[in-house]
């Protein structure tokens, strides 16, 4: 299954918020990695930055720059959104919060059966469009993929490939422990501030859900959160790391038999010292604090505004690691997926190549809200293998 075998229309992927930071990574991204084929243009609400853009893409390749459509539309109008979502076989948005800018799209994207991805950390905006909008994606064969950045692809991704050098058919545990380095944006901060401070409305989303999700047929699967832990297997300390990570490996496990019939995650920040893993719990109090209050949280806001965020030298220096613990079935297994600067550059990379995986590539037949793991699985790791984001197996047991 990919998207252009569906009905024709004038784009493969449009890319949604292309003028904001991780946006115009992604545009940079496709204009050296996209296939001579692919119909890709870039979108956002204004067309005096979507021109300087182009311009920017011009001095990168200037041949290719000039084959870049551009497409004004508005997050808050429903007729573009329709519009947009109509044009494409896939809609990549970067436009968050997405509590606040992301649900019209979504619908739209659901109503005319169009693949959409973004890059979402935020638990109640995709239990919301879950409720919302995943049954009329199941009737038109859309494919709603939401967080395809670090916020969760790598962690989903890297379960889903421990799972398979599992034996099949046996209860299985999987243990994530994350480590990165590297500076955040301002729309990221946003972000972040905003889930913070919406615990509440998370809540009653997640219950809202709840009522709707069926759960597996015969099987059982848990991402329960964990307690604070020395970990042996890592030699750092583990602490419970509450995203939407660990929903979004449940979901896939859920989703797939391969998983087996009794399947749990646990999602950690892997931390070297103690003193370290101390001062990053007090930093993370100190932030919820500020969010809570709503004239310290848009101070900071302004200090950090969106499609601001590290320059080049900064990302260069960032990365991230991933190592996965798998056991069942008698047999052990240390997996392990790293990269680079884990919250632009690699995070603009996974959108990208998710998106050209959905339009092009030969996939599963699914439809409705889905995850990375169930949407596209291999191939999508195939991708990021070549774009530099290697899956390995360190040893077994």
């Amino acid at each position: 299954m990919n998207r252009q075998s569906g009905p024709e229309r004038p784009y493969d992927v449009v890319l949604f918020g292309a003028t904001g930071f991780v946006g115009r990574l992604a545009a940079e991204y496709l204009l050296a990695h996209a296939p001579k084929g692919l119909r890709w243009a870039v979108a956002g609400r204004s067309r005096t930055k979507l021109e300087a853009l182009r311009r920017r893409l011009a001095v990168l390749n200037p041949v290719r720059a000039d084959e870049v459509p551009l497409v004004v539309a508005d997050a808050g109008d429903r007729g573009a959104m329709r519009a947009l979502a109509g044009s494409a076989h896939v809609v990549a948005s970067t436009v968050g919060p997405y509590i606040w800018y992301g649900e019209k799209l979504v619908a739209a994207c659901a109503e005319a059966g169009t693949d959409y991805t973004d890059l979402t950390g935020e638990p109640e905006f995709v239990d919301l469009a879950y409720v919302r909008h995943d049954a009329r994606a199941r009737e038109t064969g859309a494919r709603l993929v939401h967080a395809c950045g670090f916020d969760s692809m790598p962690h989903d991704l890297l379960a889903y490939f421990t799972v398979q050098q599992l034996p099949e058919g046996v209860p299985l545990t999987v243990d994530g422990f994350v480590r990165a380095s590297g500076l955040a944006s301002g729309g990221t901060l946003a972000s972040a501030l905003t889930i913070i401070a919406r615990q509440r409305q998370a809540r009653e989303a997640a219950r809202e859900r709840r009522r709707y999700e069926p759960a597996p047929a015969g099987r059982r699967v848990g991402a329960p959160p964990p307690a604070p832990r020395f970990s042996k297997e890592t030699g750092t300390w583990a602490l419970p790391l509450p995203t939407l990570d660990p929903q979004v490996v449940r979901r896939s496990a859920a989703a797939l038999d391969r998983y087996g019939p009794d399947f749990r995650y646990r999602h950690y920040a892997s931390v070297k010292t103690l003193p370290m893993a101390l001062a990053a719990t007090a930093g993370v109090g100190a932030l919820a604090a500020v969010a809570q209050v709503p004239p310290a949280r848009s101070w900071l806001m302004n200090r950090y505004e969106p499609g601001r965020g590290p320059g080049p030298e900064q990302r260069a220096r960032a990365w991230f690691q991933v190592r996965a613990v798998g056991e069942g079935g008698g047999r052990r297994v240390f997996t392990e997926v790293s990269g680079g600067d884990p919250g632009y550059g690699e995070t603009a990379k996974m959108l990208a190549e998710a998106s050209m995986c959905l339009a092009l590539d030969d996939l599963p037949a699914t439809s409705g809200q889905v995850t990375t793991a169930t949407a596209m699985g291999d191939a999508l790791i195939g991708r990021l293998r070549a774009a530099g984001i290697p899956f390995r197996v360190r040893h077994t047991r």
